[in-house]
């Protein structure tokens, strides 16, 4: 692999270093990690292109295992948390004004959602125990612990039928999906997980039933930052708590919208009642644009991970015969904020997708 692209996924960490960047300059420069996601990420986008390149089988099975870039997801793990605590810390002991506090919710939740759960689910695929603990312990940070579970062994099962709450549906405007799919996988991860429970012969309420403690950490992690502040600025500082859960929900709804954009109308063909056939790159909207996959862990190279859910991000390939994306992410994630404008753009190219799939 180029030292290119060996360089290029430590671009994730300019993103936290302007989060913090604007909030020491303070004012308005607090806007500039999200001026940076939306505005510069897009246009270098355009600018730079597309990455076509795929590695080799041989030399995926070498790159694939070289500690080098497990190594930077760990290194995001743990700066994750510091990163969260000197947040909380800033809340407590800094006077910010309306405008200045949204700026840096915005540029924090950029940080924790956009990057960190992307860290988050990459880690929570794979079979080490380390790397599913700091898995748990990024989702954690925002409030979405339930989506190790879920996702692993519900999305990936169901993508792209109607059991599943985290594919969005042809003519569904994103608003109306994210209440479906915040709602629906938090109640089918406890589905899934009290089934296995079950399987176990183990009671549903007890210290083995990782929902309950998924559902509780995060509150725990909230009073203790809260705590931990209080003593040390010697008053009831809510700010934190506040500003704890504000981040969590932007952060949970930046993983819907990429869910939202990533699965948008695709439906895997019914071989028999309840019976679909099986995931292939078809089932997933792809994106190869080049800047904004290094800063996303690959993670805009979706039709192979939903096709090898295993594979590691540095190998994930580019499939020319997935439905296409006209750009990356940060520019999609835009779109879909505006419904009417999403389907105008992206029903088309669905249906161009569905001819595709169904008359060859």
């Amino acid at each position: 692999m180029s030292w290119i692209k060996r360089v290029g996924f430590l671009t994730a960490f300019i993103i936290p270093a302007l989060t913090v960047l604007g909030f020491y300059l303070g004012g308005w420069w607090n806007y500039t990690t999200v001026i940076f996601v939306f505005l510069i990420i897009p246009m270098s986008d355009i600018l730079i292109g597309k990455d076509p390149e795929n590695m080799d089988d041989a030399d995926a099975l070498v790159i694939s295992e070289q500690f080098y870039y497990r190594f930077i997801t760990y290194v995001w793990a743990i700066f994750q948390l510091i990163f969260l605590v000197w947040a909380c810390a800033m809340i407590a002991s800094t006077t910010l004004d309306v405008n200045e506090w949204i700026g840096f919710v915005l540029s924090f939740a950029l940080v924790t959602g956009g990057i960190g759960i992307t860290v988050g689910h990459e880690l929570g695929h794979k079979k080490s125990a380390l790397e599913r603990f700091y898995s748990k312990l990024i989702l954690m940070t925002v409030c979405y612990m339930h989506f190790y579970i879920e996702h692993n062994r519900g999305h990936h099962v169901n993508v792209a039928t109607p059991k599943d709450p985290a594919t969005s549906r042809k003519g569904e405007g994103f608003y109306r999906f994210w209440l479906r799919s915040v709602v629906g996988s938090y109640f089918s991860a406890w589905e899934i997980e009290n089934a296995r429970l079950k399987r176990k012969g183990l009671k549903l309420f007890s210290f083995k039933n990782d929902m309950i403690w998924f559902t509780v950490l995060p509150f725990l992690l909230a009073l203790t930052l809260t705590i931990l502040a209080s003593i040390w600025q010697n008053r009831w500082v809510w700010e934190v708590p506040v500003f704890f859960f504000t981040q969590a929900i932007l952060a949970f709804s930046l993983l819907e919208i990429v869910n939202y954009i990533e699965h948008y109308g695709i439906v895997r063909k019914e071989i028999a009642p309840g019976k679909y056939e099986r995931v292939n790159p078809m089932h997933s909207w792809n994106s190869n644009h080049r800047l904004s996959n290094f800063f996303l862990f690959q993670l805009q190279r979706h039709s192979d991970h939903h096709a090898n859910a295993i594979k590691r991000y540095q190998v994930l390939k580019h499939y020319d015969e997935s439905p296409q994306l006209p750009s990356g992410y940060p520019a999609m994630i835009l779109l879909a904020s505006f419904p009417p404008l999403w389907f105008k753009y992206m029903n088309p190219k669905l249906k161009d997708w569905e001819e595709k799939v169904y008359h060859h």
